[in-house]
């Protein structure tokens, strides 16, 4: 990573977890970025969420564009108690995915952006997705956390690895 960039904290699953939680995130930078890389249990139309301070209330908006080499599609939602990690059907299984989720101006006190860049194979095929979102709390980030939809888990291996961004 560039010098701007910083290792606030990274983990390795030792086992099957639904859940992967950062939290105590300082205010001494100007964007954080999470980035994330392994595979998953669960099934079709399932995925990771993104949380921010232990918030489940309606604040999170997102807008995703979703390509596979042959179809793409996109949706949104400006009412969610999460946003989504979207890649539908990739990265189940033994199928790996990365995605990187940038969140500006992250300990300010307007509405936090992100943006989610999303790569899964499907063995041999996969997708690519693109998301931007929209937080709408005044408040710091000082927590985020990646949770499960229905019986999703990372499996064993799973890495996220969490970067302060100095003077963006």
């Amino acid at each position: 990573m560039p010098a701007t960039y910083e290792k606030i904290a990274s983990t390795t699953l030792g086992s099957n977890n639904a859940s992967i939680s950062f939290t105590s995130i300082g205010s001494g930078y100007t964007d954080l970025r999470l980035v994330v890389a392994g595979s998953s249990t669960g099934t079709s139309s399932q995925y990771p969420k993104l949380q921010f301070n232990a918030d489940s209330s309606a604040l999170y908006s997102f807008t995703y564009l979703r390509g596979n080499g042959s179809a793409a599609n996109s949706n949104r939602n400006t009412s969610a108690s999460w946003m989504e990690i979207q890649g539908q059907d990739a990265g189940i299984g033994a199928n790996p995915f990365m995605a990187t989720i940038d969140i500006f101006s992250y300990a300010g006190s307007t509405f936090k952006t992100c943006l989610i860049d999303f790569a899964g194979d499907q063995n041999g095929s996969g997708q690519t997705v693109r998301t931007v979102g929209l937080y709408r709390s005044t408040s710091a980030i000082t927590g985020v956390s990646l949770t499960n939809s229905g019986t999703y888990e990372f499996t064993t291996g799973f890495t996220a690895t969490l970067y302060g961004i100095l003077k963006a």
